[in-house]
């Protein structure tokens, strides 16, 4: 039977590899008590054969280490065991006088040494009589980057080297996979190869090698079944940018690693293909016809999350049906409606029949604990969002959120209350922002946002803010904390009559930027004050994506602390608390509804019609929107005054001077 020998050799004298010039094999049984005994001898022994140098034999098995003592020096060598594919390409020359009962050892040739300081490898092709085949390769740091010594290898010589993809992905490679991208790689591996048809849910942090390691299991796979008619299907959320950048960073994979650089090729701009095995790029966006694809081995769903369920269950899940192929859900997490959740909860499910795990769900702890780089980083993001952002939870701790829920629960409204207390007045030397939402906002409207928003409210509300820029000074959060320290409504007023009001607020606390809402008629409003106030207005004009990404940033605002609303005190002229109690209530009764797809995008506002459980009054939104607007303030550029630094200037006729 014919086998194949992989063997590994470095120096423990002198801490560095090696380099291996003379290999002598011998699998005759009479000196062979094991699996074989192989000898290593080097270029100088050789020369030195007069002396009576003798290699000590050993009898390594399949995995093993063993320790080879040689010519003054200690060298460990690795064994890996595995089938063999090929035949006799020539034989070789016997270079030393045989023991008695063992075939003539094997030279290597003079044009297949190795040079400089590498580690070799030694690829062995034999039978039970002689030596058959031999191929060496080199590289700086075990294969990496390195050069066959045969040029004329395909990657079919080195498919043995296939069973383990950890170690192939090091060795040629150019990566070294993670503990927690290890345990992911085995199992789809696995799954592949005998045929399981598993269907795994993996779950990991944003920016942790979660692509990476797709592009490294699909170049394996695609090296390991170059040989058989196989073909795998990627399916991501959208074709631009989502599947170019998956098809870019295959095509890397595919360069760097030296057993498929050059033998790979491009089909049809979305069809990579080495040997007979093929893997299929395809959109997966609600719009695209990918009806007769077909899986055999493999289907892989990218940003599960974001593929819409009935798209899934139409014209995706069918490619694997009739094959059995593994399927891999590949996602973060969000709400419990996605379609990854969905295949989570499956999986998990399965474990529990057969106690093959499925479900991987990684979070950014267990990647710091191997990458401390990547927990600072996350830890601006906390420190930027807060922990309790709904963003923060699942990009990074794959935390589920409820996809309809209260926007503002008491914990987030905990975070809100500051011991400041309101004011009437503009203070000497602080500085103050203005945001206004004004009545007949929904008019603008034309989207899906009436679902959640009252359109028969005429009311317009105005929140003043003191602006503390000390958070500025923050390497992580460098925006400013906005203290709530004035608040006015309005209702049924005429915007020909606001104006003035509007104008005469905004000069008597000398507001730094002005927000205002201009959807709508409120286009005009905001256009009359940016005429007589300049640069100072900022229009905000809302849309379902506008209001969206609003309501995301105040979120982050609010859990990270620099939203502070006036402690509860007594009422004073121009300062009413029933407006600040209304103010509450608002956030109380707020609900949110995140939507399923890769935009993120999230309804919110008080619902159409919702009436207090008590009073039975309907209740708006317009004080809560007037203060989620502080969110564009954070996009403003902040000037922080700092004292007069007077510079002593250089006497230039003291240059005329020299020389004089």
């Amino acid at each position: 039977m014919e086998t194949i020998w992989i063997v590994k050799t470095e120096s423990y004298k002198y801490h560095r590899p090696v380099e291996w010039h003379q290999v002598a094999v011998s699998t005759g049984m009479a000196c062979e008590p094991q699996a074989g005994q192989i000898w290593l001898t080097t270029r100088a022994e050789r020369e030195q054969a007069s002396r009576g140098i003798t290699p000590v034999p050993c009898s390594p098995g399949p995995g093993d280490s063993a320790v080879i003592a040689t010519a003054g020096s200690r060298t460990v060598m690795e064994i890996i065991r595995c089938k063999a594919l090929h035949k006799l390409q020539q034989p070789f020359r016997s270079s030393s006088p045989a023991r008695p009962g063992c075939p003539p050892a094997a030279t290597v040739p003079a044009d297949t040494s190795s040079s400089g300081l590498c580690i070799l490898w030694c690829i062995f092709l034999f039978t039970n009589e002689r030596i058959t085949k031999f191929m060496s390769v080199t590289s700086p740091d075990g294969l990496l980057e390195g050069e066959t010594s045969n040029r004329e290898i395909s990657a079919g010589d080195v498919k043995p080297l296939l069973k383990d993809i950890v170690q192939l992905t090091r060795s040629v490679g150019q990566l070294k996979l993670r503990t927690y991208q290890q345990d992911v790689a085995a199992a789809v591996v696995r799954s592949v190869i005998l045929g399981r048809g598993l269907s795994l849910a993996v779950m990991f942090p944003r920016q942790s090698g979660k692509n990476e390691l797709q592009a490294q299991i699909e170049a394996y796979l695609l090296l390991l079944l170059k040989d058989y008619h196989t073909e795998m299907v990627k399916i991501s959320p959208t074709w631009k940018p989502q599947s170019l950048n998956a098809m870019r960073r295959l095509e890397r994979v595919l360069n760097r690693n030296i057993f498929t650089r050059g033998l790979w090729s491009k089909e049809s701009g979305y069809i990579y293909r080495l040997g007979n095995s093929r893997i299929f790029f395809l959109s997966g966006s609600p719009e695209t016809n990918i009806v007769g694809a077909t899986a055999s081995v493999l289907l892989e769903v990218d940003e599960a999350q974001d593929i819409q369920i009935p798209k899934f269950d139409k014209d995706i899940a069918p490619m694997a049906s009739s094959t059995n192929a593994t399927r891999v859900f590949w996602g973060t997490a969000w709400t419990s409606r996605t379609l990854l959740a969905r295949e989570l909860r499956s999986a998990r499910e399965a474990e529990k029949i057969d106690g093959i795990r499925r479900a991987f769900v990684i979070t950014a702890d267990d990647v710091a604990r191997e990458l401390p780089a990547y927990g600072k980083f996350v830890a601006g993001q906390v420190a930027r969002l807060g922990r309790s952002h709904p963003m923060i939870r699942t990009q990074y701790y794959a935390e589920e959120i409820d996809a309809e829920a209260g926007m503002f629960p008491s914990s987030r409204r905990a975070l809100m209350r500051g011991s400041h207390i309101p004011q009437i007045q503009p203070l000497p030397g602080a500085m103050y922002a203005i945001m206004i939402d004004l009545a007949g906002e929904d008019e603008g409207v034309s989207d899906d946002l009436t679902a959640l928003q009252n359109p028969l409210r005429d009311l317009t509300a105005l929140t003043v803010v003191e602006v503390l820029t000390g958070t500025l000074q923050d390497p992580v959060i460098q925006a400013p904390t906005y203290h709530v320290v004035h608040r006015q409504q309005w209702i049924g007023v005429k915007h020909s009559e606001l104006y003035g009001r509007l104008k005469a607020i905004i000069e008597h606390w000398n507001a730094r930027h002005v927000v205002v809402d201009a959807t709508g008629v409120g286009a005009g409003m905001a256009s009359f004050l940016a005429k007589v106030l300049g640069d100072r207005i900022h229009p905000f004009v809302f849309s379902s994506s506008s209001k969206s990404q609003l309501g995301w940033d105040f979120l982050s605002i609010c859990d990270t602390g620099r939203w502070k609303e006036p402690a509860a005190g007594e009422p004073t002229a121009g300062w009413d608390p029933k407006l600040q109690a209304e103010f509450w209530q608002q956030c109380e009764y707020c609900e949110y509804q995140v939507l399923d797809g890769p935009g993120k995008l999230m309804r919110w506002g008080v619902p159409n019609g919702k009436r207090h459980p008590v009073t039975g009054e309907i209740l708006h939104d317009d004080l809560l929107i007037s203060a989620a607007l502080c969110a564009v303030l954070d996009h403003q550029a902040w000037l922080v005054s700092s004292p007069s630094v007077v510079l002593q200037a250089r006497d230039v006729l003291d240059d005329l001077d020299k020389g004089y």
